[in-house]
């Protein structure tokens, strides 16, 4: 049986570390991180931004992992800090605010890397000659964009994420 648990923790700690150089060759390949040090101006700290990418990564994955110990809402519910009622009040509102930050730097995130893929692709080009697109391609992708962005929010409001639809 503990054979057994020393195979397990080297197998997913092996698949974890594949799975994550996977995820950085790809960042590495597309050239992202340079490209965000580029357009905040900030090159001269390249690796300050890879690191902070390698250790959001590494929380991420830790608190994926390891759950109950990333939990500091049990702890403000349990300790009622504002009174029963208050403190649920405020901590849905704190949830509430997280969330949209996060979602808002994730969407940033993922289209960037969408982005960027397509760039190094050149999908984007070959795209616009291939169907004789001339003026109105930076039109052309924020409609994209604010599509994907319409239709997020319904799947979101409309909470078709429980229907599977």
């Amino acid at each position: 049986m503990f054979l057994r648990q020393i195979l397990l923790a080297v197998i997913g700690v092996s698949s974890g570390l594949i799975v994550s150089a996977g995820v950085f060759t790809v960042l590495i390949s597309v050239g992202l991180i340079p490209r965000f040090a580029g357009k905040m101006h900030v090159a001269r700290r390249i690796f300050v931004l890879e690191e902070t990418v390698v250790l959001g990564t590494i929380a991420g994955g830790f608190a994926s992992v390891f759950g109950d110990w990333c939990t500091p809402g049990r702890f403000v519910r349990e300790h009622a800090l504002f009174g029963q009622e208050a403190t649920e009040g405020v901590w849905r509102l704190i949830g509430t605010l997280f969330l949209i930050v996060y979602g808002i730097f994730a969407g940033i995130f993922v289209g960037c890397l969408a982005l960027a893929i397509a760039e190094m692709l050149n999908t984007i080009p070959v795209f616009a000659r291939r169907i004789g697109f001339r003026h109105g391609l930076g039109i052309a992708i924020l409609a994209v964009a604010f599509g994907k962005l319409a239709g997020s929010l319904v799947y979101f409001t409309q909470r078709m994420y429980l229907y599977g639809g």
